[in-house]
């Protein structure tokens, strides 16, 4: 009965002999080499304080749950105490990204036994975003200077003898040399020469997938482009608590796609920053802008996509002439402003009016014309 209480896997990993447990990363979850302590999860009910004690430990967790560190010969006797409602083998956790990286076929382009052997050397991996770590190992290589050709902050104020990229007229550009110069320097000197922060990590998140080389964990976790050379642009914030505009995004690819010619090399260029503004038509400026400047010398430009697939925030259809049709949509009572657009194809006019949960219709019925 008591073993009808344990897991499969641990039932499987108390069979087991300890050498066979030690090749299975799974049957050796419970317990560290050489050592008869195992830990368990248990789901149990009444007095935790009635199963410790004779070598028996437990830390009680909300709802019930509890760890419970005890010998691995009264594993099954502990499991019988009717206080006991189950017990699991705990299971180990590996970073996500892992599977990712396999997902997405990095690995197989990457690894010695492909012919490709795809690093990026020799490609510029350009991003705009929320800035970068510049002091992380991922962007530095092997004798520790940067691989980070330039950064332009294009929301810093300019210090006397500091300018922003030549052709443009915000923030500040740091060259590949004051990097290196301030990663040369104790951290509060470093910090002084290079102002440049990543205050949300974000940016330096989004390169780390494309671009790091995996130093920080032993070239466990690498980017995409481990062996390329970056270029990277924090995009400028114009007002308090706001969130850069279209103008500083333009702006920033701009100059990387112009870096990319200066240079001469290609560049995989990646935006993670969006809205949901406008038709999705892409004939906005900011969208034809980057569908034309991506054909601009060896260029590739990646935009993130689906963080909102599932949010319903848009809706489509067709109205006949005479025909009239309701959409519902939800406001919360926190939501101080509402923004509804209205794209269409043709000029035709029509009659648009909102009307609250309770009847009232505001302002009577508009027409409006395209």
């Amino acid at each position: 009965m008591a073993d009808q209480k344990l897991d499969n896997l641990l039932n499987l990993a108390l069979d087991a002999t300890e050498e066979e447990r030690e090749k299975s990363a799974n049957l050796s979850a419970g317990s560290e080499k050489g050592s008869q302590l195992w830990d368990v999860i248990i789901k149990y009910s009444g007095d935790i304080e009635a199963l410790s004690g004779d070598g028996i430990r437990a830390v009680p967790l909300l709802g019930g749950f509890a760890v419970v560190s005890l010998p691995q010969n009264k594993i099954r006797e502990f499991a019988g105490h009717p206080q006991v409602e189950f017990v699991e083998l705990p299971k180990r956790l590996y970073f996500q990204v892992r599977q990712g990286l396999d997902a997405s076929c990095f690995r197989s382009v990457q690894g010695a036994g492909d012919a490709r052997g795809l690093s990026g050397k020799g490609v510029l991996v350009g991003i705009v975003d929320s800035g970068v770590d510049w002091r992380h190992p991922d962007f530095r290589n092997e004798d520790g200077t940067s691989r980070i050709l330039s950064l332009w902050d294009q929301s810093a104020q300019p210090e006397p003898g500091q300018n922003p990229p030549k052709g443009y007229l915000r923030g500040v550009e740091y060259t590949g040399e004051e990097i290196n110069r301030a990663l040369s320097l104790p951290d509060q000197e470093g910090d002084f020469l290079v102002r440049e922060r990543d205050l949300s990590g974000h940016g330096t998140s989004v390169l780390g997938i494309a671009a790091g080389n995996g130093r920080a964990s032993g070239g466990v976790n690498r980017g995409a482009a481990y062996a390329s050379d970056i270029i990277v642009v924090k995009m400028g914030i114009p007002g308090e608590n706001s969130f850069p505009r279209t103008v500083e995004l333009m702006e920033g690819v701009d100059y990387l796609i112009r870096q990319s010619q200066i240079l001469g090399k290609p560049m995989a260029l990646n935006v993670s920053f969006g809205n949901n503004y406008g038709s999705h038509r892409g004939d906005s400026l900011p969208e034809i802008y980057l569908t034309n400047v991506s054909n601009t010398g060896r260029t590739v430009i990646c935009v993130g996509t689906g963080n909102n697939g599932n949010d319903r925030i848009h809706t489509s259809g067709t109205l006949d002439t005479g025909q009239s049709t309701e959409i519902q949509f939800s406001v919360s009572s926190r939501e101080k402003t509402l923004n509804v657009q209205l794209w269409k194809s043709y000029a035709d006019e029509m009659e648009i009016s909102l009307v609250t949960p309770s009847g009232q219709r505001s302002c009577g019925s508009r027409a409006v014309r395209y």
